[in-house]
């Protein structure tokens, strides 16, 4: 990295900024491309810039102006820290620093940046991963460019989230993992895209896609989608086997379900309202509101209503009416889950019966293949105790020849 004010070197990297900063590039013989970055946890603070990188369309394969600095673009968000490490264990013991960053248009992907030890390793590892697949069984290839420079841009977030040591202290922090000072002299140093930091070889044994420190993860849950015609809206779960199917206003595959299966309880994902089938209804509107959703108010008749009160609020009265509404919800729930077993039982009952009848068929051809193996080895038995007898007879008509000569 060059040594100008707007650089960032050393344990600078990525800290919070005081004020946007600017470079000037026009010394630079060779084209470069500037792709924005953000990095940390966007609900409690963030950290914006620039990363300026030689292009691809260059002349010379290795930019003359290169430095120990290069960026991997590019990295699905599936790959947790764990295997990018493992991608690169061949160098690991070469870097010194690792920072996963995020670009802005690419949820769904992440970018590294990496600082080398030496200029032999930054080349070495470019020839060996640049265009490599990350696996075989993916078409997405490493894309690796190395760095001309990076440049805050701007910070979001409480400017007590970001933990500055005195200027007087030298201490360096502390792997959370193992408790050991993060020394890039002695071991890499990786960076997480929440800011939190551990050596590659900590970091390596955790197979999880989120912060070990933060649980903050990067990746975005997966959105469910009809098992059928793949859309994303107006989705149905089947209560009893778990499919996934689209309502009447899309293909209406959650109902050609139940119309097969005759499973006919199914949760809206939106609202996680279940819906009866059978009933044409929610089974929840046996006890709300039909305007509002809330429990249905049953009124009850108030004791004292023959001695002139019209309308009681009495709390006794208010009482039994929650007893009794909780009764009432009791008595349904329990309905409910009754319902549900019976049909998971029916369900498990058939399947059994299935698997035994495939597994009687299986072993009746079994028994004929034995019974037919048996005649055969009986057909061949007399076969050849016929031919012995044969034989025997033969040389004994021999025998009585020559005694007779």
């Amino acid at each position: 990295m060059s040594s100008s004010s707007s650089t960032v070197t050393g344990d600078d990297k990525f800290r919070q900024p005081e004020t946007v900063i600017d470079a000037d590039f026009s010394a630079s013989t060779m084209s470069t491309e500037a792709i924005p970055f953000s990095s940390g946890n966007p609900r409690i603070e963030e950290t914006r810039g620039v990363m300026h990188l030689f292009s691809n369309d260059a002349v010379s394969p290795l930019p003359v102006e290169r430095k120990p600095f290069v960026s991997v673009l590019g990295v699905p968000n599936h790959m947790t820290y764990a295997d990018f490490c493992q991608f690169c264990a061949s160098f690991i013991h070469h870097i010194m620093e690792m920072r996963i960053v995020r670009n802005d248009g690419m949820d769904d992907r992440y970018s590294v940046v990496m600082t080398f030890e030496s200029q032999d390793s930054a080349d070495r590892f470019y020839h060996h991963f640049n265009n490599r697949q990350f696996n075989s069984l993916e078409e997405e290839v490493c894309r690796v460019l190395f760095t001309v420079d990076v440049q805050f841009t701007g910070y979001s977030g409480s400017v007590d989230c970001v933990q500055s040591p005195p200027a007087s202290s030298t201490e360096q922090p502390s792997c959370p993992v193992c408790l050991e000072r993060l020394d890039q002299g002695t071991s890499g140093i990786l960076t997480t895209i929440c800011n939190h930091s551990f050596h590659c070889s900590c970091i390596s044994k955790w197979t999880d896609s989120s912060c070990p420190v933060c649980r903050y993860c990067q990746q975005q849950p997966e959105k469910s989608t009809c098992f059928i015609c793949q859309t994303s809206e107006n989705l149905w779960l089947c209560v009893i086997c778990g499919f996934v199917g689209c309502g009447r206003s899309k293909g209406g595959h959650a109902i050609i379900h139940w119309k097969e299966t005759q499973h006919c309880y199914s949760l809206e994902v939106e609202t996680n309202r279940v819906w009866d089938y059978v009933g044409d209804n929610y089974v929840h509107r046996l006890i709300q509101s039909k305007t509002d959703g809330k429990l249905i108010e049953l009124k009850s008749h108030c004791v004292h209503a023959n001695d002139g009160c019209g309308s009681c609020d009495c709390v006794d009265s208010g009482i039994d009416e929650d007893i009794f509404q909780a009764e009432i919800v009791n008595e349904y729930n329990e309905l409910l889950r009754t319902q549900l077993e019976n049909q998971k039982l029916e369900l498990w009952k058939a399947k059994l019966l299935e698997v035994e009848e495939r597994e009687k068929k299986s072993l009746r051809m079994k028994d004929d293949k034995i019974q037919a193996l048996q005649e055969q080895l009986s057909d061949l038995m007399a076969h050849l105790e016929a031919g012995e007898a044969v034989e025997r007879l033969s040389i004994s008509n021999k025998t009585n020849d020559s005694t007779v000569l």
